[in-house]
């Protein structure tokens, strides 16, 4: 019902219900939940896990996603995702905000705010979205002591190392860093804005040793897939990182439009979740039952007398 109560709460540590999921087979769909509402609005369609986007992040305070924001402000998204909704959530780790003393950091930081799981890519600050030209990459054994440094730190956190090599160092280069990778201690790879079917079914076949995860961005290098196609192509997870940002956003800029254009909301209404949705989305009544049935109010009888 709420996180409030310690009953409800999972048992078990996000990564390792994370970890869970996977081992159950199948792919496992993580949809981008940019804010706590988002993340209980995917569980309440019935996803199992969500995945919480660095572009997403960084967009919704207005911002590009160039590696400006900080681990404490990631933290803050972290908590409140996956506070609300309970379910495992992957989490943007850019770069990993520095060294790898500053991963270690942020995967302590991550798991202490909830996260199951991470992943870090292996570009040079300012980073870029994969899907933009122009990314700067790593040396990939520096890269490497990052991850290992993730893996030493982590109590339960699920590590997942990107690799933005395929656009300038090709799928050799691409699957060269992935392997090295996984002896550093990454439990699975993303390779980043693959662009073809053909790429895609190349990597999975050529590192067959992890899970793998996709990305289906939309406006990016990657044709439309499902996720029962990725699966076929061999790829264990797949996220919509900015999906419910972009139709959110869209659907707030029109709705300032109709403000600004009839001087009012009222062409908007029929768009809008109503309050009794919005109360059932966010277990409003549960939350004032629990606080009915824990305090009540007491008056007092009258002002006690002083001692003479």
């Amino acid at each position: 019902m709420t996180y409030l109560l310690a009953d409800d709460l999972p048992a078990d540590p996000a990564g390792v219900r994370f970890r869970r999921l996977l081992d159950a087979g199948g792919i496992l769909r993580l949809p981008g939940t940019q804010n706590g509402l988002a993340a209980l609005q995917a569980k309440a369609a019935g996803f199992s896990a969500c995945y919480l986007s660095g572009a997403a992040m960084t967009a919704s305070m207005g911002l590009p996603d160039l590696g400006v924001i900080t681990v404490d402000e990631v933290g803050f998204f972290v908590r409140q995702v996956a506070r609300a909704s309970g379910l495992p959530v992957l989490v943007d780790g850019d770069t990993g905000y520095g060294e790898a003393l500053n991963v270690m950091h942020m995967v302590r930081s991550f798991e202490d705010a909830g996260a199951a799981a991470v992943h870090i890519e292996d570009q040079l600050l300012p980073k870029k979205c994969g899907h933009l030209n122009d990314k700067k990459l790593a040396d990939a054994h520096d890269m490497a002591a990052k991850v290992a440094a993730a893996r030493r730190a982590r109590c339960h956190l699920y590590l997942i190392a990107r690799t933005d090599a395929a656009a300038s160092e090709g799928m050799d280069g691409a699957v060269a860093r992935a392997k090295l990778y996984l002896e550093a201690g990454a439990d699975a790879i993303f390779p980043e804005a693959l662009t073809t079917a053909e790429m895609f079914r190349e990597f999975a076949r050529r590192v067959p040793e992890a899970p793998l995860l996709a990305n289906m961005t939309e406006f990016g290098r990657t044709p439309f897939f499902t996720a029962d196609e990725f699966a076929a192509m061999g790829y264990r997870m797949v996220i919509w990182p900015v999906s419910s940002l972009r139709v959110a956003a869209r659907a707030q800029s029109e709705l300032y439009a109709a403000i600004a254009r009839d001087g009012g909301t009222h062409a908007m209404v029929e768009r809008m979740q109503t309050r009794a949705e919005l109360y059932a989305t966010i277990g409003y009544h549960d939350y004032e039952a629990l606080d009915a049935s824990i305090v009540q109010t007491v008056v007092p009888p009258g002002m006690p007398q002083r001692a003479v």
